[in-house]
Formats: C-alpha cells, structure tokens, sequence
C-alpha cells in the first residue's frame, strides 16, 4: 500500500515573482469520488494522464495509488465521470535538497498558490523557503478536491 506524506503551505505572492522558475505543466484536474474519506482523481496534464486514489483529506499521512492511463482514455472519464474540477500550472523546483511543488491556481481558483512537499516521514526536518507564508496541512479549504467545490474566489461570500 502507498503511503503519501505531505505538508502544504501557503506562497507569498511578492517573494514567489521573485523566484525563477522553470516551465511550469499545466494539469487539469477532476474528481470522480469526492468524500470525507477516499477521493478518486482524473489527472491530464499535455500527454500524460493518470487515475488517483486516495484515503482521507487532512492527514499528513494518506495512502495514494496512482496509475498511469492513456490520455484518450482519461479525456473520455473526464467528460463522463468527474464531478468537480480544478486548473493549475505545477512548477517543480528542489530546495536545499527537497522536491517542493508549486501550484498556481487558474480559473475560479485565481490569486490561491500552494506549495507541497513530500516527506520519508511525518516529523522529517525540512528548510523552509522564502516564498513560503504559513503552513495549511489538515486545512481542509486548501486541499484541492475541496477547491474543485468550494473554489477560492467564493470564500469572501
């Protein structure tokens, strides 16, 4: 059984234009199953697709399997099956040697960035970035299955 463990946090607008980045993949992103304790996820970013299943939303700590499937596939389950769903461009940048990934929202998740990182263990030591300005792990609004129902721009209303 796959184990994820994962932080979130959230990016400091200002610091991350500063940060030179590389190309970013755009991704869209739906959910087939959407629940207080299992997510099932459709993933398209250019050529590559992949199905996603996951325990829980909140936990550090979540068992994943992912399986990659052909685009024409997951391009016919988006259009059948997802429920809700997401834009985003992922950036991947390492820092003091640990994969941070970076998502800028788009659509009606406008002005939300996110950055995870995956961790061997759940008290693992890390160095934070600069562009990072405060941790949302086990922040329900800021998981993404929650933003593909509740998107950013409704959370003044």
């Amino acid at each position: 059984m796959g184990i994820e463990i994962e932080r979130k946090f959230l990016v400091d607008h200002k610091q991350w234009d500063k940060v030179i980045k590389p190309a970013g993949n755009k991704l869209q992103q739906g959910y087939i199953v959407d629940e207080d304790d299992k997510t099932v996820r459709l993933r398209i970013a250019d050529n590559q697709a992949w199905l996603t299943f996951k325990s829980g939303k909140g936990h550090i700590s979540r068992t994943e399997h992912e399986y990659e499937i052909p685009v024409n596939e997951a391009t016919e389950l988006f259009e059948r099956f997802v429920k809700t769903r997401l834009e985003k461009t992922r950036y991947c940048i390492t820092y003091n040697g640990k994969l941070w990934e970076i998502d800028v929202f788009e659509g009606d998740n406008t002005g939300l960035i996110i950055a995870e990182i995956e961790l061997d263990e759940e008290n693992e030591q890390f160095d934070l970035p600069t562009w990072i300005a405060g941790e949302v792990t086990g922040q329900d609004q800021y998981y993404n299955s929650s933003l593909s129902v509740r998107p950013f721009k409704t959370w003044g209303k």
